[in-house]
C-alpha cells in the first residue's frame, strides 16, 4: 500500500508580524521580547486571566460613573447660568443708589434756571419740567411744580455699558425702592424713568433716575419725600 507523502512539520510556528504578540493581564497586546522563544499556542487563557479581569472591570465601571456625574454637575451649572436669569443679573450691576435727601441739593436761592441733569440732586422740584430738556428750572418744594426727583442710581465710573433694556429694568427698581410721603396721596402722580442712552454713557452719564410728575402741570406744591 502506497502511503501520502506527510508534509514535515515546521521548525517554527507561523508568525503574523516581525514579533510575536504577548497577551497581558490587562487583555491588550504588546511585542514580545526577541529573546521570547515560542512553543506550542496556550491551550484557552490562564485562570489567574480571570481572577484579574473581575476587579478592573468594577474600578474602570466606577470612573465611568464618576466622570458622568461630574459631567453632568458642570452641565447644569452652565445651563442656570445661561438661563433667563442671566439677563436679570446683568441688571443688578453694583451702583449707588440714593433715596433720601441729602444736603446740600441744588444752591440756594431758588428758583435757579439752567440746571444741567447732571447737577439734579435727589428731592428737587422742576417747574415745567421735560425729562428730554438739556436745563431745568429748579424751584422751592412749597411753590408749584409739576416733577420732583424722588431716587437716583450711580453706576460706577469703570462699568460697561449694561444695554438699554437692563437699564430700564433698572430704572423700575429704582422706583420702586423710593419712599415717599404721606403728602403724596394729595397728588394725582406718576413714576417717570430717566436712564442714560448708549451716546450718553460714553459720554460719562451713570445715572437712573426716577422721579414723579404731575400730568396737570405745576399743581404740586408740597415735597413728596419724608
Amino acid at each position: 500500500m502506497n502511503h501520502p507523502e506527510i508534509p514535515p512539520k515546521p521548525a517554527l510556528p507561523p508568525r503574523t508580524g516581525s514579533l510575536p504578540l504577548v497577551h497581558g493581564k490587562d487583555g491588550g497586546s504588546a511585542p514580545a521580547p526577541a529573546s521570547l522563544t515560542w512553543s506550542q499556542p496556550r491551550q484557552g487563557p490562564e485562570p489567574e486571566h480571570h481572577a484579574n479581569r473581575r476587579p478592573a472591570f468594577w474600578k474602570a465601571f466606577l470612573v465611568v460613573v464618576i466622570l458622568a456625574v461630574t459631567g453632568s454637575l458642570v452641565w447644569l451649572a452652565m445651563w442656570l447660568n445661561s438661563g433667563p436669569g442671566s439677563e436679570t443679573a446683568k441688571s443688578n450691576a453694583p451702583g449707588v443708589l440714593q433715596t433720601a435727601v441729602t444736603p446740600p441739593a441744588t444752591p440756594q436761592p431758588l428758583p435757579r434756571e439752567g440746571v444741567a441733569p447732571s447737577a439734579y440732586a435727589v428731592g428737587d422740584c422742576f417747574k415745567d419740567f421735560d425729562p428730554q430738556a438739556l436745563a431745568s428750572t429748579v424751584v422751592p418744594c412749597d411753590s408749584g411744580h409739576s416733577a420732583q426727583l424722588v431716587a437716583t442710581l450711580h453706576y460706577p465710573d469703570s462699568a460697561a455699558y449694561p444695554g438699554a433694556d437692563p437699564l430700564k429694568a433698572k430704572a423700575l427698581e429704582v422706583c420702586q425702592a423710593a419712599k415717599l410721603s404721606p403728602a403724596a396721596k394729595q397728588f394725582q402722580l406718576n413714576y417717570q424713568r430717566s436712564f442714560p442712552s448708549n451716546t450718553s454713557w460714553e459720554s460719562g452719564d451713570r445715572r437712573v433716575d426716577c422721579y414723579v410728575t404731575a400730568d396737570g402741570g405745576n399743581v404740586i406744591n408740597a415735597s413728596v419725600l419724608p
